[in-house]
């Protein structure tokens, strides 16, 4: 069967196409800057590039269009036709407590998606509009949202409660939901085939380390606590987002400054983290050749960054009890050594010669064409 997987962002459309069977790449692109008179489109087929142009494309809409005729085209494409698609997976950002697993899309999902773009105004409305565009241009074709809070709905109360009011949990919904939930499935099973032990046997940390952070702790095959929040902001520095904060630093912040409710969120997403701390860049590597130079506030940013991920896998540890391994992931989890080798050096001392230190590329497009095919075919 041939699955589509679709990653709509506020501007823009990943895709990828899977022989789902052979667990083969067919291929993949981005339509960039929707909504924009420089939009464009690019196709990929293995390593090699074959469409790269200008395309005026005016929504998300007519970006799924696009998709579907670069597929298609006779000379660049990889379809015959587009009713070669048996299937197409959707990443959705929110799903708040209502779902737990991957679903099928009918009217009651996309209500749902629809409904929880109060807690993702940023990620869910541009998903909700892939996911109708797909269903109309790619008629009769089952589709599937693959949730990225799905993984942590596992979490018990008491790691996911927060210390305020009960009634604004009851009421609004306030509570930790966890993000990047594929990624850390899919080095978590990832993680099991390499180790050659069940997955349902294991505990595990999982660190994803890109410009967006987080660090779940996962127990028999479950997550039980992850870094990320009621939003993505709570937990480990990141690129340009400041984790973790004294919610009254933000109440002084905007009375001494007076700054809007706008201007605070716009500083903690996207002027913090290793940017706000550096005055230099989001970018690791940035940072890093900064150090060697040595810049003083490069390295505090280094440091801020490794000793958070440090604290938060020793707490993890401590939740689990026993650590079976601790999984890098993410471009920085993948390719910068330097923090993954500082954090097994202090926590290997805390864990033992018995916890391993992995490092898996993550696939979340593979892991949603996997979900999609399980999903039509009712396992």
């Amino acid at each position: 069967m041939i699955i589509l997987v679709v990653n709509c962002g506020s501007s823009s459309v990943k895709y990828e196409l899977f022989d789902i069977e052979k667990e083969k790449p067919l291929a993949k692109g981005l339509v960039d800057r929707i909504g924009d008179d420089s939009s464009s489109l690019t196709l990929e087929v293995g390593d090699k590039k074959r469409v790269e142009r200008k395309e005026v494309c005016p929504d998300h809409h007519r970006a799924i269009e696009l998709v579907r005729d670069v597929l298609t085209d006779p000379k660049s494409g990889v379809l015959r036709d587009s009713s070669e698609v048996g299937g197409v997976g959707h990443r959705v950002v929110h799903g708040g407590e209502e779902f737990t697993s991957s679903v099928l899309v009918d009217d009651k999902v996309l209500t749902s998606v629809e409904k929880f773009s109060v807690l993702a105004p940023l990620h869910n409305p541009p998903s909700l509009e892939g996911i109708k565009g797909c269903m109309a241009i790619f008629r009769d074709v089952p589709q599937v949202a693959v949730f990225d809070t799905a993984f942590h709905q596992t979490m018990p109360p008491k790691a996911f409660v927060y210390g305020i009011p009960h009634e604004y949990y009851s009421k609004h919904g306030i509570r930790k939901y966890g993000f990047h939930g594929t990624s850390h499935r899919y080095v978590a099973q990832k993680a099991a085939e390499i180790l050659e032990r069940p997955f349902s046997e294991l505990n595990l940390i999982t660190v994803h380390l890109g410009n967006g952070c987080s660090i779940t702790a996962i127990e028999g095959g479950k997550s039980v606590d992850t870094s990320m929040g009621f939003t993505p902001l709570e937990g480990l520095l990141m690129g340009t987002r400041s984790g973790d904060i004294d919610p009254a630093a933000v109440l002084y912040l905007m009375e001494r400054e007076g700054m809007t409710p706008g201007e605070i969120n716009s500083m903690l997403n996207k002027k913090s983290g290793l940017l706000g701390i550096s005055g230099i860049s989001n970018d690791m590597r940035d940072i890093l050749s900064e150090v060697e130079k040595g810049n003083k506030k490069a390295s505090l940013a280094f440091e801020v960054f490794v000793y958070r991920v440090i604290k938060y896998a020793g707490a993890y540890s401590a939740v689990l009890g026993s650590v079976d391994a601790v999984v890098f992931t993410g471009g920085i989890g993948e390719n910068v050594p330097e923090v993954k080798n500082r954090v097994k050096e202090k926590l290997g001392r805390l864990l033992g010669e018995s916890t391993v230190f992995l490092t898996v590329a993550t696939d979340e497009e593979l892991l949603i064409a996997r979900d999609t095919y399980d999903v039509i075919r009712g396992k």
